[in-house]
């Protein structure tokens, strides 16, 4: 099973409050473990243009109510761009399937705040990481479901919504979900 490129849905069974409802990109999964994106939990860190005033980078080009994503539980201060196609960079990016990339360089925060930056993106504080195995055991023990990662989803500006989307992707109403249903790998 690889995950890479899309995305796990949080069962209701979900006991982790930091993952309730929530939305993970897969960015990377290999025998080593997995790490991934929340995408749709906007971090209480504030917005994007007051975080690239914090690191001295013009921003005028940023909208003041383009939210910072909390990425996940692990290194929160830690900084990711997970972004679409068209936009290229030299700097050292992730690629995934379904056209995703992410990077944790400056360049992107300084093209982005110069309006020259990846269109479709989510800045995220913190990452969402497992050990070898245990994502697979989470799954298996109906934590996750997994479906793919459509661009529209993931960078939807609707964070409220991008739960039961995820959940439709599949044929599921979230209001008739239980525990007992498995995810597709």
């Amino acid at each position: 099973m690889r995950l890479a490129g899309r995305i796990l849905i949080a069962m209701p069974s979900m006991t982790d409050s930091r993952f309730e409802k929530s939305v993970v990109l897969i960015v990377a999964h290999s025998d080593d473990g997995a790490m991934g994106l929340i995408v749709n939990k906007p971090n209480s860190a504030g917005c994007l243009k007051t975080l690239l005033s914090q690191l001295e980078i013009a921003n005028d080009a940023v909208d003041p109510e383009e939210v910072i994503y909390f990425g996940g539980p692990v290194e929160t201060g830690r900084g990711f761009v997970l972004y679409g196609e068209g936009y290229e960079t030299d700097a050292p990016t992730v690629e995934m399937p379904g056209g995703f990339r992410m990077t944790a360089t400056m360049d992107v925060l300084e093209d982005i705040g110069a309006g020259r930056g990846p269109g479709e993106r989510i800045v995220a504080l913190g990452y969402s990481g497992w050990s070898p195995g245990q994502l697979e055991g989470e799954i298996q023990q109906d934590g996750w479901l997994v479906a793919d990662a459509p661009a529209e989803l993931v960078f939807g500006a609707d964070n409220g919504s991008k739960w039961t989307g995820a959940l439709k992707l599949l044929g599921i109403d979230g209001l008739n979900l239980s525990s007992g249903v498995r995810g597709r790998a």
